[in-house]
């Protein structure tokens, strides 16, 4: 048995969910996968995977190897690329997934600037609103927002606090009147982001004071931030939106900021990426120049 082979498809298995993603991705045969994992299994004396005809579930011994062998790997593709990358100037591609809205607003000038200071890099970028399974899809990198990580195969690191602001255009405003209070707001017409983590469900706090609104339903619904803002500014009624998608529209006044008082619950936007990633040279100055190009 090559051991350090074994083990590699081992932690491929796992992190890919089934036998046949792994051998798709490794380009292997199902049956050398198994006969992998079976050897493994009979060096160890115990077994790391169930498997029935229809699914697979890892054993209490299986997670444990798991992160054991995760952080040896780890850490021999870090003693290579300490070597290898040393010698070379940042080059390869980098697969990022992106929000869409965000990705064409704000993204991918950034990516662009990147690609000035780093011209040997290749960057392809995926547009996508919706989750990605990055280790399925075989990506380097996933902007999103969201809190804690569920996967223990993934990392994050913040890129910006996205404050969010309630905002309408002066002709709905002057149409349906002004909104005096957060009580008012099923009053007006909504208009919802359905990717939202909470699309009907608006959280405001004023200083010690919490205020939850659970809103009716509006006249449109959308999965795009872009088309949303869109809608906003067409006097179709009042959002809640990240600011930095707005931010020139409030100053020209094209949109008016509602209710100022009050701070909807701002959301954070992440770089995700594969816990083995973190020793790629050239994804980490990706995601250093991201968190630099913000801060400014």
């Amino acid at each position: 048995m090559d051991k350090l082979r074994a083990i590699t498809i081992f932690r491929r298995v796992i992190e890919l969910g089934s036998f046949k993603a792994a051998a798709e991705d490794m380009r292997l045969s199902k049956a050398a996968i198994s006969k992998n994992i079976n050897e493994l299994e009979v060096y160890l004396k115990s077994p790391l995977i169930n498997r029935t005809t229809r699914r697979m579930h890892i054993t209490e011994n299986g997670q444990r190897y798991y992160d054991h062998v995760r952080t040896i790997l780890d850490e021999l593709s870090h003693a290579d690329l300490s070597i290898i990358e040393s010698s070379h100037q940042l080059s390869g591609l980098i697969k990022v997934c992106v929000p869409m809205s965000l990705g064409i607003l704000k993204l991918n000038p950034a990516i662009c600037e990147f690609m000035q200071f780093h011209p040997e890099i290749s960057i392809e970028v995926i547009l996508n609103d919706h989750y990605v399974d990055l280790i399925e899809q075989g990506l380097d990198v996933s902007i999103r927002g969201g809190g804690a990580l569920q996967n223990s195969s993934l990392k994050s690191r913040k890129l910006l606090d996205m404050k969010r602001v309630l905002c309408a255009s002066p002709k709905y405003i002057e149409q349906a009147g002004q909104l005096l209070s957060l009580d008012e707001l099923n009053q007006h017409n909504s208009l919802i982001y359905s990717l939202s983590s909470s699309p009907r469900h608006w959280v405001f706090r004023k200083q010690k004071e919490k205020k939850a609104i659970d809103l009716a339903p509006g006249s449109y619904v959308v999965n795009n931030g872009l088309a949303l803002k869109q809608a906003v500014i067409a006097g179709l009624g009042i959002t809640l939106t990240p600011e930095i998608f707005v931010d020139r529209e409030l100053k020209s006044g094209e949109l008016v900021r509602l209710l100022p008082e009050w701070q909807a619950e701002s959301h954070a936007l992440y770089a995700i990426y594969p816990y083995h990633k973190e020793q790629s040279q050239k994804v980490r100055t990706f995601i250093d120049f991201l968190i630099d190009y913000f801060a400014q």
